[in-house]
């Protein structure tokens, strides 16, 4: 079965270049112009990743990607003209996985969305069972689901890799860049801001299901931890 990329964006001359540049490495494509149309693309079938523009008429990138965070962990990358740190933050704290400045290079975008999927496609590289209990948070790496009081806890495919790192080395401080370089298989250098928003939402989230029980902590200067 081919796997299905929706690409989102009111720019025809880009989706159709993503389009070309995708369709090249055998992935099915399909395109919707706004927000709106988009939703029903992804209600009619599943996608296995979503490229996403944030400037769009009638519901924005932004809005979307919210929406689908809702009940929907299927990998986003983010594009837009916004370049600013701030427009990547807001991004990545609104649900999105990776984020990407325009003008970017077809073969960049490319990279980026095969790591995606590849980080997605995480039970093919299983190879062994790993429960791991932190105070009343469990860890299942066989099924990749994380629950708390028996209530399942949604998370993106990189806020989990990041939460096991972090618990399968418990007492161990991981630096931004150390824990960027291990999930992302990317050089770290300058993505402390990006490793921050994932720590964020991933915190957010925990605690939301465990009001006041703290799992990751900060070494300030250092980096972050698991302790329990």
């Amino acid at each position: 079965m081919m796997t299905r990329i929706v690409i989102v964006d009111d720019d025809q001359h880009i989706a159709e270049l993503i389009e070309v540049y995708l369709k090249n490495e055998g992935y099915e494509i399909e395109k919707a112009g706004d927000g709106l149309e988009a939703l029903k693309l992804i209600e009619r079938a599943p996608a296995d990743l979503i490229i996403l523009d944030i400037m769009m008429p009638r519901m924005d990138g932004l809005e979307l990607c919210k929406h689908i965070r809702k009940t929907n962990q299927v990998p986003i990358l983010m594009i837009s003209a916004k370049v600013e740190d701030m427009d990547k933050i807001v991004g990545l704290m609104t649900g999105a996985d990776d984020y990407m400045s325009k003008p970017f290079n077809p073969l960049e975008l490319t990279a980026r969305v095969k790591a995606l999927l590849r980080r997605a496609n995480y039970k093919s590289l299983v190879t062994e069972e790993d429960v791991i209990q932190i105070g009343s948070l469990e860890v299942d790496k066989q099924s990749h689901t994380v629950m708390a009081a028996g209530v399942v806890i949604k998370l993106t495919a990189i806020e989990f890799n990041i939460l096991f790192l972090l618990a399968k080395n418990r007492g161990r401080v991981f630096a931004s860049e150390e824990i960027f370089e291990k999930i992302w298989n990317e050089d770290g250098t300058g993505s402390n801001k990006t490793v921050m928003v994932h720590i964020s939402n991933l915190r957010d989230k925990i605690e939301a299901a465990l009001p006041g029980e703290v799992i990751i902590q900060t070494v300030w200067g250092v980096g972050y931890k698991i302790e329990k």
